[in-house]
């Protein structure tokens, strides 16, 4: 992997964004103390995925503003694809509990500047949204259930 200097100008500065904003997150984690800085990069990363799911990847500014059911949306996918059934269990390891949590880190990424709003946003809206043990645990297993079917060549359970 090419170092920083080898880089092509563009993708330096992206990297050196990237730690700059790794670094914003780690401080706001650390002064907020109730998550860990783990769940605000997960965040972020699980923000392109939310946004793709939403069907908003090709479209800019305003138009690609996600909700608070579609954050969550990208995050359990991208939990259960990084963590698999063990998803709560890190969650909880970074100090989030229930989905209104996530909502907390947004907010809280908000007020900081680093994630905009929209006037008809609300953080009532990542209230009990899912349990995280039902979402991750039953969803994995209809996961392994269906790939099983498709590598023995039957039907998928419903």
């Amino acid at each position: 992997m090419p170092g920083l200097a080898t880089m092509p100008r563009a993708a330096a500065r992206s990297a050196a964004t990237m730690t700059d904003t790794k670094e914003r997150l780690r401080q706001i984690a650390r002064a907020d103390g109730r998550y860990s800085p783990e769940a605000f990069y997960f965040l972020f990363e699980a923000l392109e995925i939310a946004v793709k799911l939403a069907g908003k990847d090709g479209l800019q500014g305003p138009a690609r503003h996600v909700t608070g059911r579609e954050v969550l949306d990208g995050m359990r996918e991208h939990a259960l694809t990084a963590f698999g059934p063990l998803a709560a269990y890190v969650w909880r390891a970074w100090g989030v509990r229930e989905t209104f949590d996530w909502g907390q880190v947004v907010f809280l990424l908000v007020d900081h500047g680093l994630l905009k709003r929209q006037d008809s946003d609300s953080i009532e809206e990542f209230r009990g949204v899912y349990d995280f043990d039902d979402a991750f645990v039953g969803a994995y297993e209809q996961r392994l259930r269906d790939a099983l079917a498709a590598r023995l060549g039957a039907a998928p359970d419903p």
